[in-house]
């Protein structure tokens, strides 16, 4: 009998959903095999995967799709997101196969595609694919139009083959990291790292002890149970033992989600959100070109005009913002989630192990970050608030709120402009106020931010009333 395949596990970003219900033998070979014919050139992808006890399973399944499908497999074991990014630039010589299938002339060349087997920051349960084709993501209509293909062929079989060719990605990562942070080598900082029993330390620990930091680690060793804590350091709660072994014995504290891509930045006074860190990043470049997230707040965007920078609003998402930042060749790029992309003397994608030698790298320069963040105007801004609905009913729900925002009731806050890259953000003359859809899960998502903290909450209920009369409207 043919397992049914959901359409919804194919996302905006990557492809995601449950172990075995959703992602499964029949699915994921049926990935691997149409994800893999649309592979060029060599047709050589590098395969990694996370903590999650599934994922080896996954690893294989994908393999023997990818293999049907006349793909080279580069199998690089447990690694972080960014190590398998990583891997993207590099030439295959470089990645010391211990095994090869490959011919000389394409043991020189570098990896086609790679795909990262993760979860992320979900529950255990949870896995995915982050697919990277060309140096490029792989994301939206071509995920949608993917998925499409696969269940149209929901019958199709595919035999297993798992042959693939080993290769190291983690030393030649390490080591880049040393040599291009040989100078903060010995740093006078105690430092704390909370990896959440994700997997962060794969590198994290090798990269420390060979820069002769002075670091304690929390929760270092891989678990994809997450015994301690679940692995999202954008939620606060999550960061309670890191900020706790902070004040008893650091200088400067580091958390990162399941595949180390998404950091939180903690010092005794402040939880640097990615927006901050943005500012702090940029402190270092010469007029940059800075992307943001519709989520950032509007003191980062007038910062960096202040300073000279060019400060462009993009749409959330990962891949949005690698794309957008290879247009425009932008030196930086950040989501208030803790996802920091650096083109700036790196590869333009989302490393939080990178993101630590940077800021680093700032302290060491003598940058007081807790009087940066202090001297920023202050503004009041909510957490984001999610509202929940159907996948049906979410966008149509944020078009019929730009309907009502073209005349809005009489005691709507006056509105300045609005911006529609993603989703609706509505300027108003001390603030602003957003609404979007999630593009990963059924539900809308809110932020507002004033100047004044009576003000920000009169954004959010006088937006909450237009949402629900948008509701009332379908």
């Amino acid at each position: 009998m043919t397992q049914v395949i959901k359409k919804s596990i194919f996302r905006e970003y990557d492809i995601r959903g449950i172990f075995e219900k959703e992602l499964n033998e029949q699915s994921v070979k049926l990935i691997g095999y149409f994800l893999g014919k649309r592979i060029r050139g060599n047709k050589i992808v590098s395969v990694g995967y996370d903590a999650r006890s599934h994922s080896p399973v996954l690893r294989d399944f994908l393999t023997s799709g990818l293999n049907a499908a006349g793909c080279t497999v580069l199998d690089m074991g447990m690694v972080a997101t960014p190590v398998n990014y990583f891997s993207n630039y590099q030439k295959i010589n470089d990645l010391t196969p211990h095994s090869s299938l490959l011919t000389s002339d394409l043991m020189a060349s570098s990896p086609d595609a790679s795909i990262m087997i993760t979860g992320s920051h979900n529950p255990s349960e949870y896995n995915g694919f982050k697919i990277t084709l060309d140096k490029s993501p792989f994301f939206g209509d071509d995920i949608y139009a993917l998925g499409d293909e696969i269940i149209a062929n929901a019958h199709m079989k595919i035999e297993e083959d798992t042959s693939k060719t080993e290769i190291d990605v983690k030393t030649p990562y390490i080591n880049f990291m040393v040599q291009a942070f040989t100078h903060l080598k010995g740093l006078d900082k105690k430092i704390v790292v909370d990896a959440g029993n994700g997997v962060a330390d794969t590198v994290l620990s090798a990269i420390f002890d060979a820069l002769d930091f002075d670091y304690k680690g929390l929760y270092l060793e891989p678990d994809g149970t997450f015994p301690n804590h679940h692995p999202d350091p954008s939620v606060e709660k999550n960061l309670i033992d890191v900020k706790t072994a902070l004040e008893k014995e650091g200088d400067i504290a580091f958390a990162y989600d399941g595949d180390a891509d998404r950091i939180a930045v903690l010092t005794h006074k402040h939880n640097i959100k990615g927006d901050q860190m943005a500012l702090l990043y940029a402190l270092k470049m010469d007029k940059p070109t800075v992307i943001g997230e519709v989520k950032c707040s509007q003191v980062m965007y007038d910062e960096l005009e202040r300073r000279g920078a060019t400060a462009i609003m993009y749409k959330t998402g990962h891949s949005n913002l690698k794309v957008k930042m290879k247009e425009t060749d932008a030196d930086l790029a950040c989501e208030v989630s803790g996802h920091i992309f650096f083109k700036h003397r790196y590869f333009g994608y989302d490393d939080a192990i990178y993101a630590t030698l940077r800021m680093l790298e700032l302290v060491a320069d003598g940058i007081d970050l807790d009087a940066q963040i202090d001297a920023l105007p202050q503004v009041f801004s909510t957490e984001e608030i999610k509202v929940e609905t159907s996948e049906e009913e979410k966008f149509l729900i944020i078009d019929k709120v730009k309907e009502l925002l073209q005349n809005p009731p009489s005691d709507f806050p006056n509105i300045v402009n609005i911006i529609d890259v993603d989703g609706v953000r509505i300027n108003f003359e001390k603030g602003w106020g957003l609404v979007r859809a999630s593009n990963t899960t059924p539900v809308l998502v809110t932020r507002f931010e004033s100047t004044d903290a009576t003000l920000a909450k009169t954004y959010e209920k006088e937006v909450n009333k237009l949402i629900i009369q948008a509701k009332g409207l379908l």
